[in-house]
């Protein structure tokens, strides 16, 4: 079967099509296609507390595609979920009522804790030791979601208001950051050692960027000496000489700068850099909820 998954973020809205294949131990998910447009909503958000004009009228062209699309694969199931942006908009309901009139899509507006929930569904799908203890972190444009995992098993999140748009708007505030290092505090004396697991489109190019192989944890000290090469290059050094996209070359510094204060706060060493997010949780509890349907069928 195949499923489709609508991530609506800060920095860029992404359509991921995934098929489902059952297996005799379980299933398979094949990605088909995976569409990321850089509409940017925290440019407006952060900045001026409502979605302009400009960017409502880009959505709607965006779902449209992504509704086309969809339909050519022959889509059986679909969610559109929005997160930090569109939760701290004002004018997010009407967006979401010119969307639903204009495209057929539904979007839903996920909180920090469903978005988390989502992010770490996937964990369980990798290839992970789960006797050990991980702190799970997924950078977004607007917000920085956090899960302690112990034994194979979420035991807190927390969602801050701490991402890489509303960093380069000035938005975020010294104090989500005194929240964050308090929450990692804890977190670390109940804990005891952590081993990272990143998940965002920026860790995994700073990965990339890396000279670690294939499933090779990521050390702190590595991404450090990365991040220090970013920041000795213009911004458009940063596209016509490292490569890099240009809505990836300026959000990729705060990136950096965060995952790593985030990751010395929690005295992690070392991260797994598995390559997942939110629109493949999406997928998953698309098909985990058809399976319950089946069953009381």
């Amino acid at each position: 079967m195949k499923l489709a998954a609508i991530d609506i973020g800060s920095n860029a809205v992404r359509l991921l099509i995934a098929e489902i294949f059952e297996l005799k131990d379980g299933y398979h998910t094949q990605k088909v296609s995976f569409t990321r447009i850089p509409i940017r909503l925290g440019e407006d958000v952060f900045e001026y507390g409502a979605i302009s004009h400009q960017k409502s009228v880009q959505m709607v062209k965006v779902m449209r595609a992504f509704w086309y699309l969809m339909d050519v694969h022959n889509i059986e199931f679909f969610r559109a979920c929005a997160t930090s942006a569109m939760r701290e908009a004002s004018n997010s309901s009407e967006v979401i009522d010119l969307v639903r009139k204009e495209a057929n899509i539904n979007i839903e507006i996920i909180d920090g804790e469903e978005e988390a929930n989502l992010i770490f569904s996937n964990f369980f799908v990798q290839n992970i030791d789960h006797s050990k203890s991980y702190l799970y972190i997924d950078v977004g444009g607007g917000s920085t979601e956090l899960t302690l995992i112990q034994n194979g098993k979420r035991k807190k999140a927390k969602s801050f208001k701490i991402g890489t748009v509303r960093t380069l708007k000035g938005k975020t505030k010294e104090s989500h950051w005194e929240a964050a290092a308090e929450w990692l505090k804890e977190i670390h004396k109940e804990a005891g050692k952590l081993t990272g697991i990143a998940t965002g489109g920026n860790i995994n190019r700073l990965y990339k960027m890396s000279r670690c192989a294939f499933n090779e944890p990521f050390k702190r000290d590595e991404l450090e000496e990365i991040a220090k090469v970013l920041k000795k290059h213009s911004y458009e050094e940063r596209m016509y000489k490292l490569g890099l996209k240009p809505d990836r070359a300026d959000v990729i510094i705060p990136a950096s700068d965060i995952y790593l204060r985030m990751f010395k706060l929690a005295k992690v060493n070392e991260m797994i850099v598995p390559k997942i997010g939110l629109s493949d949780g999406i997928v998953l509890g698309l098909y985990e909820d058809w399976k319950k349907s089946i069953k009381k069928a």
